[in-house]
């Protein structure tokens, strides 16, 4: 980590105490994964999911040796309504209700507009925005006849800026800020909240992977803090929107970064 101070990592407060959350796109190190641990740390139950059957059967393992009786998990792919449809029922079957909705799934990648081929476009658009257009439309029905909930979508700083390479993904992610602002409106009749996070740079292994070097130097100088986000620490944000802490903000998307634009 670069940068002249440390994030410090603060224990739970109970903020979650006897809730239910489904957090997609949850099982690694990445946002959804920090997400999961933070719910758990703070008292909710977890229903975990991801498209990777074994990474999600591994880290479901960790997280229910560590949170006994508090976690399930349940492979899904977000660009099968079906399998959205069975994920939610899972939810309300395993824990008896349903609370909480992180919508966390999404690809990303790095094409110039020019070369982009319509399957690069389709897929990335499918996954992120399409996905979590099915999930916020299955979570809506489900809390709709429960009589509430909350739901929070990972959207990007690259949905407000442009990025060389990221047509796909800045339009996705555009997308779901458009559609956490018309889905908060739509939803507040039912006694449901839906906001944004807008990360930027949260580091993790799949990231190091699949951007250079020069890149990740390139956008963590950007920072204010001159270093890259933890997980965890867009993790805590999410806390806080799917918390009562934030039982007035609805339709809002909160840059988790200095670079808003």
């Amino acid at each position: 980590m670069t940068g002249v101070e440390s994030p410090v990592y603060e224990p739970g407060h109970g903020l979650l105490k006897g809730r239910t959350a489904v957090i997609t796109a949850a099982a690694g190190a990445g946002i959804g994964g920090a997400t999961a641990r933070r719910f758990l740390e703070e008292g909710a139950r977890v229903l975990i999911s991801d498209a990777h059957a074994r990474r999600l059967k591994e880290y479901g393992a960790e997280l229910a040796g560590e949170f006994q009786g508090a976690v399930t998990s349940v492979a899904c792919d977000v660009t099968d309504e079906a399998q959205v449809g069975a994920l939610f029922d899972a939810a309300v079957r395993e824990h008896g209700r349903l609370d909480i909705v992180v919508n966390n799934a999404g690809l990303g990648g790095t094409s110039a507009l020019v070369d982009m081929t319509d399957d690069q476009w389709t897929r990335v658009l499918d996954v992120t925005l399409n996905g979590t257009f099915r999930c916020t439309r299955t979570a809506l029905r489900h809390m709709r006849d429960s009589g509430g909930g909350v739901i929070v979508n990972n959207a990007s700083v690259v949905g407000w800026r442009a990025q060389a390479g990221q047509a796909h993904y800045a339009a996705a992610k555009a997308g779901v800020m458009a559609l956490t602002r018309c889905a908060a409106l739509e939803a507040a009749e039912y006694g449901v909240r839906v906001n944004a996070v807008s990360p930027s740079l949260a580091m993790h292994p799949h990231l190091v992977k699949v951007t250079s070097a020069e890149l990740l130097e390139e956008l963590t100088a950007r920072e204010a803090f001159g270093r890259y986000a933890e997980p965890w620490e867009v993790a805590n944000v999410i806390v806080f929107l799917a918390s009562g802490y934030s039982s007035y903000m609805t339709g809002e998307v909160v840059a988790v970064s200095s670079q808003h634009a």
